[in-house]
C-alpha cells in the first residue's frame, strides 16, 4: 500500500522546520513535504498526489482561505486541516467552511500525529474513490455547528453559568424549540411545564445540551424540501436520534459505564443516522432508488444502500465525523451501529448502547415490533454475556 502524501504549507520557514524536525520518525510510513506559499503548494499539488495538507491561514498571495477553497474545488477528497495562530473572526469563519479541524500556533505535534493517523484510516471504511470525494466535500459545506462551538469555547475558557449557555442557545429558534420540545416530553415527567430555555439548560445539564445541540443544528442544516423526494423525513430523524441518544445514555449508566463512555454513548446515538443525510443530500435519486429496494425487496436499508450507491449510512457517517476530529468511540457506534460484531471490539462500549438503543427506538415505533427486534446481534451480546440484560434495556426506553 503507498504511503500516505501530507503537505504542509506556511510563509513561515521556522514553523516549517520545526515540523519537519517534530516528524522526522513519521518518514518510514508518510511522505511529508513542506512549502512556503499557498501559490506552490498548487502548482505542486497539480503534478502530485496528497492526501491531506496543513495550512496555514495568513500568508501573502494565495493564503490559507483561498488554497483551501481551490483544494476543494479540485482534490475534494484532500483532508484539510489548518494550523494558524489568531486571525480575524471573519478569516476564521471562512476557512472553517473549507477545513475539516483547527489547530493553534504552537501545535501540540502529537494531537496533529493523531488526528492525522484518525482521519487517514477513514478511507479504509469507503473504497470507492468518489464516495469519498463526495463525503469530503459535504463535509466541508455544513461544518461544525456555530452554536455548538461557541458553548465548547465557553465550556473550555472558564467556569461557564447556566444563564451563559441559555443565552447562547436562545438566539436558535429552532435549537431552543427542540430543547423546550423534549423537557416537556415523556422522557422528563417533572409534573409541570417548562417554557425557558435556561431552566431546561439547568434541567437537562450542559453536557446533555451540549449534544443535543449538536445533533439538531447539524440536521437542521439540510433542505427539508430536497430531501422529501427521496423518502427521507428530517424531522422524524432528529426525534429518532434524540430518542436513542438519551436511551443510549441509560443503557450505559445501567451497566455502570465510566462517565465518558456514557457520554460516548449519549453523543454517539445523537450521530448515529447522520450519514443518511449526507446519502440523501448528495445521492437524490440513488437514494429513493434505495427506498424502493428496501420495501420491494424486504431487506435491511444498509443492504439496499450498499447494492444501490456502494456503501452504507454507517460507514458514511463515521467517514464525516472522523473528519471533523470525534473520537474512536463514537466513530466505531455510527460505523457499526447494524452489525456490531464487524467492529472486532468485544466488551460493552457505546457502540453496544447504540446498537440496541437505535433498534429498540424502531421497534417502539413499528407495527411488529419483534420483527424489528430480530435485528438485534444476539451473537455480539451473547459473547458479552449481556444477552439477558435486553428486558431490563427495553424498560429504560418504555
Amino acid at each position: 500500500m503507498d504511503k500516505a502524501r501530507i503537505l504542509f504549507v506556511d510563509d513561515n520557514q521556522d514553523i516549517l522546520d520545526g515540523l519537519k524536525r517534530a516528524l522526522r520518525h513519521e518518514k518510514r510510513r508518510w511522505d511529508l513535504f513542506f512549502i512556503n506559499s499557498g501559490e506552490s503548494a498548487l502548482e505542486f499539488m497539480s503534478a502530485n498526489r496528497i492526501d491531506a495538507v496543513i495550512t496555514d491561514i495568513r500568508m501573502p498571495g494565495v493564503d490559507g482561505v483561498r488554497l483551501l477553497r481551490e483544494v476543494t474545488r479540485l482534490y475534494p477528497n484532500v483532508i484539510r486541516f489548518v494550523l494558524s495562530g489568531h486571525a480575524e473572526e471573519e478569516v476564521i469563519l471562512q476557512a472553517s467552511k473549507l477545513a475539516h479541524q483547527f489547530f493553534p500556533k504552537p501545535c501540540n505535534v502529537d494531537e496533529l500525529r493523531t488526528s492525522l493517523e484518525r482521519s487517514l484510516s477513514l478511507n479504509e471504511l469507503l473504497a470507492d474513490s468518489h464516495l469519498c470525494s463526495v463525503v469530503s466535500s459535504v463535509a466541508a459545506m455544513p461544518g461544525v455547528p456555530e452554536v455548538y462551538t461557541e458553548i465548547v469555547e465557553k465550556l473550555n475558557s472558564h467556569e461557564v453559568t447556566v444563564r451563559e449557555i441559555g443565552k447562547v442557545i436562545s438566539r436558535d429558534p429552532a435549537i431552543s424549540m427542540k430543547i423546550l420540545q423534549l423537557m416537556n416530553s415523556a422522557y422528563f415527567s417533572i409534573g409541570r411545564e417548562v417554557s425557558d430555555v435556561v431552566e431546561a439548560v439547568g434541567l437537562l445539564g450542559v453536557n446533555s445540551i451540549k449534544y443535543l445541540v449538536l445533533s439538531v443544528e447539524m440536521f437542521s442544516q439540510f433542505d427539508q424540501q430536497k430531501l422529501n423526494g427521496t423518502g427521507f423525513h428530517l424531522e422524524e430523524s432528529i426525534d429518532h436520534s434524540i430518542r436513542v441518544g438519551l436511551l443510549a445514555k441509560k443503557i450505559s449508566l445501567s451497566e455502570h459505564a465510566e462517565k465518558r463512555s456514557s457520554e460516548e454513548s449519549y453523543l454517539s446515538g445523537f450521530l448515529h443516522d447522520v450519514g443518511k443525510l449526507i446519502l440523501a443530500d448528495n445521492f437524490s435519486l440513488e437514494y429513493r432508488s434505495v427506498v424502493e429496494l428496501e420495501q420491494s425487496e424486504q431487506i435491511s436499508l444498509c443492504h439496499a444502500e450498499r447494492e444501490v450507491i456502494g456503501a452504507d449510512h454507517g460507514a458514511i457517517g463515521a467517514y464525516l465525523l472522523g473528519l471533523w476530529g470525534f473520537s474512536d468511540a463514537v466513530l466505531e457506534s455510527v460505523a457499526f451501529h447494524h452489525a456490531p460484531g464487524n467492529a472486532g471490539a468485544m466488551r460493552f462500549a457505546p457502540l453496544t448502547s447504540v446498537h440496541v438503543a437505535n433498534l429498540l427506538d424502531n421497534a417502539r415505533a413499528d407495527e411488529h415490533p419483534d420483527s424489528v427486534l430480530e435485528s438485534i446481534d444476539f451473537e455480539y451480546l451473547s459473547s458479552l454475556h449481556l444477552e439477558n440484560r435486553l428486558p431490563i434495556w427495553r424498560s429504560l426506553g418504555e
